[in-house]
């Protein structure tokens, strides 16, 4: 790692991260999900459920750190328009968990599980022929707090939750947020070191944090990809990435050879 790659590399580098993420989007949705023994081994808890509402009661406004219900549907699309930004932000305040404020974690550790994607559901067989069919977003997350994978499915015409689904040991291809995170961890880490050097002798200057860098993160799901060493035994079951790292405006450097454990926040190396 100790040198820097020609900038003809990137073209390669970046088509195989098209490809990697490609694949990465079909395990997730094939994989089946990881044995609930897990969680007890690591520790971790799962979200918990909000406690039943008592009939003809009016329970008044949430106590601090609940959920609250979405606001107003703001601007609509129609049909299999893309989705407006309005139901971008509906969907998801829709399908975050309506549990306590500590019980699912983002990607850094605060309160609330890490939004992945938000794209438009396909309209139901018997609704495919109606002029307006009703709007749904599938909206995926993942909790840190738990290692679990979730998905929900809102129904943006009625404001209503159709269905939720948590699964665990599948890993679907990480955010930019997370990809972020991860070259924050491994620029402090001292695995690190190779990274920082190439970088200044690409710019002259010292590295200490991930905006200077563009960054695409892929799964790395140990064992499944048949190589694991110990420090990365939970990788699948945890959240684990590699990624390719380019100096904005400069060269690639090459860290595929470095597996940032985003559950744990530690970094190994392969081989």
């Amino acid at each position: 790692m100790r040198h820097l790659m020609h900038r003809h590399l990137g073209k390669v580098l970046a088509g195989t991260a098209l490809a990697l993420t490609g694949t990465a989007v079909m395990a997730a949705i094939t994989l089946p999900a990881g044995a609930d023994a897990a969680d007890g081994a690591s520790g971790r808890s799962r979200p918990g459920a909000a406690g039943p509402s008592v009939p003809g009661h009016d329970p008044g406004p949430p106590p601090p750190g609940v959920v609250e219900a979405a606001g107003p549907q703001g601007e609509r699309g129609r049909g299999r328009d893309p989705l407006t930004g309005d139901e971008l932000r509906r969907a998801r305040d829709l399908a975050l968990p309506r549990t306590r404020r500590g019980v699912a974690a983002d990607v850094t550790g605060r309160p609330g599980p890490e939004a992945l994607t938000t794209d438009l559901a396909e309209p139901a067989p018997a609704e495919a022929g109606l002029a307006d069919p009703p709007r749904r977003a599938l909206v995926s997350f993942y909790d840190y707090r738990s290692d679990s994978y979730l998905t929900t499915t809102v129904n943006l015409t009625t404001s209503k939750v159709e269905s939720t689904d948590t699964q665990h040991g599948v890993q679907p291809p990480p955010s930019h947020a997370e990809a972020v995170e991860a070259s924050r961890l491994l620029i402090a880490d001292p695995l690190g070191a190779g990274l920082r050097q190439d970088y200044r002798e690409a710019t002259g200057h010292d590295l200490t944090g991930p905006d200077p860098l563009a960054v695409t993160g892929f799964v790395y799901r140990g064992r499944a990809e048949g190589e694991a060493p110990g420090a990365l035994g939970d990788c699948g079951e945890h959240r684990c990435i590699r990624l390719f790292t380019k100096v904005k405006n400069g060269p690639w450097i090459d860290t595929r050879r470095l597996v940032i454990d985003l559950s744990a926040r530690t970094v190994a190396r392969l081989g």
